[in-house]
């Protein structure tokens, strides 16, 4: 079977190659996908501050609950800290040789003009953790006084100062002046500043707590081993060595490790449903396309096993070809992805990639399982059918669907249709996944009926070719009707090309909307204060003392994590909060509160959504347990509730307890309304001229949501996904036009041999591609347009899309352009042979 499986796929290599191309393109892209699995389990970027140290210590970067399994948790989105003491019970260790507290904070120099100096991550340290890197003084000599300072030499640098002169340094509070005793070499993703060991730890601001503690070792001793005795002395906390050090050590790295898991995840899962699809759509054409083949062997009493294992055979081993070579590929797209994501600022640049035989052995398996079954479910039809009507069969395409094929299509189409009322009743990411996913599911089942829908859709528009192009568009008219099999399978994958494009862009533009149209409507401040610093805690009371000035709200933007159990599993969130001073909120936000009085929240307290109240059942005086952002627990009581959860998130902190769970203890912006008979000018000025560096005074309107830079960086993520994707049907849709219309040489030769010219027959085809691109243009934007609809009526109240309206005809045109190019070169090339050898050419 396998000799003449071989001897088939070489006698039909042009056939094969549609096949060859879905599954090789399919499998590169799930290896690049698990490529980014395992990188997200066991890669990161090298350890700068504790470069020296053999095993680092650090808070838990992760917040799994208790009762969950090991796939339930959510990673922090503020830097955990540890007690400082611990360094003392971790250096009675054996095999250590010194554990220092290391404590981190912004630390920024001020320019001459008041503004805070660019450039890489500025961290305050004490000096006593310089031996951690180790960091070695160029210049001068190691700070004595609260007053000195050691910088690092690109930092220096830049600030333009040497050993002995003085720099302004702002941290929590007004910048003060430092004296430069010492210069040391620097790092590459962030500047250090080393204050005197007590002077950093009244900077920082976390009385008891560090950053993290970093273990030198004693001469000899490994770092796995000391890693397992510091665990055992200290079971609570993170312990961490070789890469994993700069999980600990930066908070992004940690975050794009879950980042790449995610990703992996649900992008990986998707491309291989959609490989399957493809797979499965090209070699059901490759194998329609050999009827007569298949109905001659049945003829000659090949049996119905027989068939199948002959299609089985065929596909297994271009599978195997393919696999390989994708597999190979795949390394190199995972390359391409993680440029791009760090590109969009998702993934820092330095991130490296875990590269092994496992994700490229795994995506050959699945495309080889992937491929097989959709030989199986393509070789149903070839096989079963009895001789004698063999030949029959295959010389006229079988019109009607089976009725288990009819009922799974429109089931698929109602069920999609039916998810995509969701977000009617839910609201945020869930119900933007969701949309996407219900037009998905209908295209899928669009595919399945394909011939049912695209037939009945061209015996309406045969009429009309034949009546404008009396020759051509009869002819044109005529194969479309006779062959919807055929027109199916060339509509399909550009239906779910450009459906797929649309939801997805569309879904985020729309979801953003939603959230600046609220945020717009419920911010009654004047003035928005920020620095790219941080904005001091001081501030906003300073504010508040200025002529013209009504009021002056500090808003701290973080997030919480919430576990909750739904059925037998346990389902944990991080969701968006901030931090606002109760007192102060009225007058610059409107949060819509339907329960309970903001001005409650202070202390231990918090205010839900509307929404999240329900959803944990809670009711004012209740106490809701969450997670901090920095992971540690909380038990706070309802004094609210309110229902403009799009623009302010589902949990509203006092200003203060959020500060204490930020690693910067430093606000995000001032609110500040503006006296009303004030003048504005002199309020803009005096906001300007306040002593804290970097300020900028900007209109309220211009406020993001709390989750705003994430949800700018998951729509970019986003868009580096549907482009990989589309890419990927785009080379699908090519390849089925060309499949489907260079099949179809002898046709040609026919037409031309009774008489038809080749420009007849190149506008019938031109005609065809239209038809095929115009079906597919207008079901894919219906498809589309649905659950589009539905989830702006549920996120904006209007059911129109927001977006604009260049990349629709951008998406369209370039479909059109994809269609009309393939059909029209697989013409050119099919019909440039002499109608009398064309004719005599095998199927």
């Amino acid at each position: 079977m396998l000799t003449l499986a071989w001897q088939t796929i070489r006698s039909r290599l042009g056939g094969f190659t549609g096949a060859f191309v879905a599954i090789l393109c399919g499998t590169a892209l799930v290896a690049a996908c698990g490529v980014l699995m395992e990188s997200g389990l066991r890669a990161g970027v090298p350890t700068q501050r504790y470069a020296a140290a053999a095993v680092v210590v650090g808070g838990a970067q992760t917040v799994r609950p208790p009762g969950a399994d090991a796939l339930t948790f959510e990673q922090v989105g503020e830097q955990p800290t540890v007690p400082a003491d611990l360094a003392g019970k971790i250096a009675g260790v054996p095999g250590v040789r010194a554990a220092v507290a290391e404590r981190s904070f912004p630390a920024h120099v001020v320019t001459g003009d008041g503004q805070v100096l660019g450039g890489a991550e500025s961290l305050g340290h004490g000096w006593d953790t310089a031996a951690l890197a180790p960091f070695t003084l160029r210049a001068g000599q190691p700070p004595a006084a609260p007053g000195d300072v050691v910088l690092d030499a690109d930092l220096a640098r830049r600030a333009g100062v040497a050993v002995g002169g003085q720099v302004r340094i702002a941290t929590r509070s007004v910048p003060e002046t430092f004296r430069v005793t010492g210069v040391v070499d620097g790092l590459s993703r962030q500047s250090a500043l080393f204050f005197t060991p007590a002077r950093a730890a009244d900077l920082a601001g976390q009385p008891g707590r560090a950053h993290a503690i970093g273990v030198l070792a004693e001469p000899g001793v490994a770092p796995e081993a000391l890693a397992e005795r510091v665990r055992a002395a200290a079971p609570d906390v993170e312990v961490t060595t070789g890469v994993e050090r700069s999980s600990v050590e930066f908070l992004d790295v940690s975050q794009t490790r879950t980042l790449l898991l995610a990703i992996a995840g649900s992008f990986g899962g998707f491309a291989l449903l959609v490989a399957v699809f493809v797979v499965a759509s090209t070699l059901a054409l490759t194998i329609n396309q050999r009827r007569r083949e298949f109905a001659l062997l049945r003829a000659v009493a090949a049996t119905p096993r027989q068939i199948r294992q002959l299609i089985g055979a065929e596909t297994t081993l271009v599978a195997l070809v393919a696999g390989v070579l994708g597999g190979v590929l795949g390394l190199a797209l995972a390359s391409v992805l993680r440029d791009a994501f760090a590109a969009i600022g998702v993934v820092p640049p330095e991130f490296e990639l875990a590269l092994s035989p496992l994700p490229s052995l795994a995506a050959v398996l699945l495309g080889l399982g992937a491929a097989r079954l959709a030989a199986w479910a393509a070789a149903r039809r070839p096989s079963s059918i009895r001789p004698v009507e063999a030949l029959g069969e295959a010389a006229v395409e079988r019109r009607e669907l089976g009725r288990v094929r009819v009922l799974t299509g429109w089931g698929l189409v109602a069920v999609g249709f039916g998810g995509a009322l969701v977000p009617l009743f839910l609201h945020g990411e869930v119900a933007t996944a969701i949309s996407t996913m219900a037009t998905l599911v209908v295209v899928i089942g669009l595919a399945v009926v394909g011939p049912q829908v695209t037939g009945l859709l061209v015996r309406v528009l045969a009429p009309v070719l034949g009546r404008v192009w009396r020759i051509s568009g009869y002819l044109a008219g005529a194969n479309a009707v006779a062959n919807t099999r055929r027109v199916a399978a060339a509509v399909t994958p550009l239906v779910l090309a450009i459906a797929f494009a649309l939801s997805t862009f569309y879904s985020q533009t729309s979801a953003t909307a939603a959230v600046a149209e609220e945020s717009a409507r419920s911010t009654t401040a004047d003035y928005v204060v920020t620095s790219p610093a941080g904005v001091s805690p001081e501030a906003a009371a300073a504010i508040g003392g200025l002529p013209g000035v009504a009021a002056a709200t500090p808003v701290v933007r973080t997030s919480v994590i919430t576990a909750t159990t739904v059925g037998d599993g346990m389902d944990v969130q991080r969701n968006a909060a901030q931090g606002l001073a109760g007192d102060k909120v009225r007058g610059a936000l409107e949060l819509g509160v339907d329960a309970g009085n903001l001005t409650e929240l202070t202390g231990e307290t918090v205010a839900l959504s509307r929404s999240e109240a329900d959803w944990l059942d809670k009711k004012l005086g209740d106490d809701v347990e969450f997670y901090f952002g920095d992971g540690v627990p909380a038990k706070l009581r309802l004094v609210a509730t309110y229902t403009r959860d799009k623009a302010f998130g589902d949990f509203v902190l006092p200003v203060e307890l959020a500060r204490q769970h930020t690693g910067g203890r430093l606000d995000d912006s001032v609110l500040v309304r503006r006296s009303p008979d004030a003048d504005p000018a002199a309020v803009s000025a005096a906001l300007k001229a306040l002593p804290y560096p970097g300020l900028t005074v900007a209109p309220a309107a211009s406020i993001a949501a709390p989750e705003g830079g994430e949800r700018q960086a998951q729509f970019y993520l986003n868009l580096v996904a549907v482009g990989v994707i589309v890419g990927y049907l785009a080379i699908s849709v090519a390849n089925t036009l060309v499949l489907t219309t260079a099949q179809r040489a002898r046709e040609f030769a026919l037409l031309r041999l009774i008489g038809t010219t080749r420009r007849q027959v190149r506008h019938m085809m031109r005609l065809e591609a239209l038809v095929t691109v115009g079906i597919a243009v207008v079901a894919g934007t219906l498809v589309a347009l649905v659950p589009l609809g539905l989830l702006n009526v549920g996120l904006r109240g209007d059911p129109l899309p927001s977006g604009p309206l260049t990349v629709y005809f951008g998406i369209i045109g370039g479909a059109v352009l994809l269609g009309m190019a393939a059909m029209g070169i697989a013409t050119r090339v099919a019909s440039r042979a002499r109608p009398v050898e064309a004719i005599g050419l095998r199927e």
